[in-house]
């Protein structure tokens, strides 16, 4: 774990931080051009996205990585995919609304709350560990999953055309 992250186990107390650390994200992925993957309005002020995110956090674990006691990532893990994914043949741990506060990007954080699910996944004595992901901005955020050992399977669309990608590790 590097120097000064932590990563704790949430709830549903974490939701406010939850949509704060998304609203951050928002800024960010907007401020470098990228406004398809998660719009420009923040999460916090959307009421779907809100329940969506209550939803998650209470099907699933919520995990908060916190630098010097700050709330600087986070993703939950739930035995299920979204609705748009069809679950596995197999028990899996699922990895929902990984996101990392702009202010944090680039300290690995994300990579930390991946390495952390890897350990959950084999904590729960199980071996197939999936995300998906927007897949659009010349698919920059598939890579980097494949960076942090996933390999991709199958690709969909949501709506009006968000393209997604279902990527999988063995564990």
């Amino acid at each position: 774990m590097k120097s000064g992250l932590n990563i704790r186990k949430g709830g549903a107390e974490d939701v406010p931080a939850i949509l704060a650390l998304l609203d951050s994200a928002v800024v960010w992925l907007n401020g470098r051009g990228i406004a398809d993957q998660w719009g420009t309005e923040p999460w916090s002020t959307r009421p779907k996205a809100v329940s969506l995110v209550e939803r998650i956090v209470g099907e699933g674990t919520p995990w908060i990585a916190e630098i010097d006691g700050v709330p600087a990532g986070t993703l939950t893990l739930t035995p299920h995919p979204a609705s748009y994914v069809a679950p596995a043949d197999e028990p899996e741990v699922y990895v929902h609304i990984l996101a990392t506060d702009g202010r944090f990007h680039g300290r690995g954080v994300g990579a930390a709350l991946l390495a952390h699910s890897v350990e959950e996944t084999r904590r729960q004595g199980l071996s197939l560990l999936r995300v998906d992901c927007f897949a659009g901005s010349e698919g920059r955020l598939v890579e980097y999953y494949e960076r942090q050992g996933f390999r991709r399977t199958e690709s969909f669309t949501v709506g009006d055309g968000w393209p997604g990608q279902v990527l999988e590790q063995r564990v």
